[in-house]
């Protein structure tokens, strides 16, 4: 299976499956010299793993990262960082029922076609729990980002059609609540429609928004790798993503020109900035040094404990009903997945822009 691996300085390889003995990464490219423990990594890990409320699976995972190479005294020295986080609460019996059956909404067919096989315990590598090797790499990437003063934040802006009221956005209460909301008010309402999905055993889906802060102007190509296209690939990499926006996204399409232009000024320092920000802090695939501001749309979650009708492999029509433990949705765990691609990706760029330009 090829596609496993992401980046070209900064370069990860995510590897193992939901039910086999561990999942984890492989991180090449980061530089020596950088503080890093597995604490570092086992914040980033806390906000996505299962168990933690009536919104998440019931699987219960300690997800404890391992650092297995690449760190010798508390520093990375420069070669590749291995981390692993074992499994330790598989149920592969609860999928023993669809081996032979197509789960609507999931790729069970897809696989089935492209390899004439597939690991149906859980999804195998399509299953969520991949996400933790992205995870826990995002997390030395963020940790990277910070030593050049860049800030990587996702947070939930709506679950179905309940949305954060911008005039109460405050992004220090996004972990006071379990949904990672930060608009106390609209968290609370988005919960009561939640357990009303759960109670009619049905699932929803969201928008996840990004905040990228610092990144300097200059970060980018502007062709094929432009910056806003490869954080396009690396969050819709994601699995249940359905749609990526930045900045107005598609709101500017119906807006006209002289609204979406964001018109530059110099301020008493000189220094060039814009008044408004409709791009999303890119132009022409480079980051114009404003925030940059993207969203992720997220379907609702696929395995659902309603009967639904579907075919399986002897080519049959039947009606499959998913046991096992499953998330009403998966926009509160994805919240951190979005910031790890978003970290990974523009710390992969910012180091190919140090060979940008012939003086060091």
């Amino acid at each position: 299976m090829a596609g496993s691996t992401f980046g070209t300085i900064f370069r990860i390889m995510t590897w193992g499956e939901s039910h086999g003995k561990g999942v984890g990464v492989t991180i090449d490219g980061c530089p020596a010299g950088l503080s890093l423990c597995e604490e570092d990594i086992q914040q980033y890990l806390n906000r996505r793993k299962p168990g933690q409320d009536r919104f998440t699976t019931a699987r219960q995972e300690g997800d404890k990262a391992e650092l297995l190479s690449g760190v010798f005294e508390g520093r990375t020295t420069g070669t590749p960082i291995t981390l692993i986080v074992r499994n330790q609460d598989q149920r592969s019996r609860d999928y023993t029922a669809i081996m032979d059956v197509y789960r609507p909404g999931h790729a069970d067919y897809c696989f089935d076609v492209k390899y004439g096989f597939r690991d149906y315990r859980g999804g195998g590598r399509s299953s969520g729990r991949e996400t933790i090797g992205r995870v826990a790499a995002g997390a030395v990437a963020c940790k990277l980002l910070a030593s050049y003063g860049i800030s990587v934040n996702a947070y939930t802006k709506s679950i179905g059609e309940i949305e954060i009221n911008p005039h109460r956005f405050d992004l220090t209460s996004r972990d006071k609540n379990r949904l990672y909301m930060p608009d106390m008010a609209a968290a609370e309402k988005a919960a009561v429609y939640l357990d009303s999905l759960m109670e009619a055993q049905d699932s929803a889906g969201g928008v996840v928004e990004c905040l990228i802060r610092g990144v300097p102007a200059g970060i980018g190509e502007p062709v094929f790798d432009k910056l806003d296209a490869c954080l396009a690939k690396a969050v819709m990499s994601i699995g249940a993503v359905k749609g990526f926006e930045i900045g107005d996204g598609f709101a500017a399409a119906k807006s006209r020109g002289s609204e979406n232009n964001d018109e530059f000024y110099a301020d008493s320092q000189g220094k060039i900035k814009k008044k408004t920000n409709h791009s999303g802090g890119i132009l022409g695939g480079i980051s114009d040094g404003s925030d940059i501001v993207f969203r992720a749309a997220f379907k609702p979650t696929p395995s659902i404990a309603r009967s639904q009708k579907t075919a399986n492999r002897a080519g049959e029509n039947v009606e499959i009903t998913v046991k096992g433990r499953h998330d009403p949705i998966v926009v509160p765990r994805a919240v951190v997945v979005v910031e790890a691609m978003a970290a990974l990706t523009v710390a992969d760029f910012l180091l190919m822009a140090r060979c940008a330009k012939a003086e060091l």
